[in-house]
């Protein structure tokens, strides 16, 4: 039963529409996400890795990395400028 009722749960966040999950899409003149990781990379100091990056309905996205040290560094870049916030 509870296998049944997780595979239901599953199922119905597949079926949603891509609306649903994120409210507000990055601007028409954002510049590709490939070139915003490329910013990231290139001016990160002691970057080991990224972890995560998300679209935040705010209006900027969130790359999470870490340091060749291990810490976990969270900053917020603009779409359009490719800048830290």
């Amino acid at each position: 039963m509870i296998r049944t009722g997780f595979a239901a749960l599953a199922l119905a966040g597949l079926t949603l529409p891509a609306g649903a999950m994120a409210d507000t899409p990055p601007p028409p003149n954002a510049q590709p996400l490939s070139r915003i990781i490329a910013t990231v990379e290139g001016s990160a100091q002691n970057l080991a890795y990224i972890e995560d990056v998300s679209w935040d309905d705010d209006g900027y996205w969130e790359v999470e990395y870490r340091t060749t040290e291990g810490r976990e560094v969270e900053i917020r870049v603009d779409p359009v400028t490719g800048q830290n916030r």
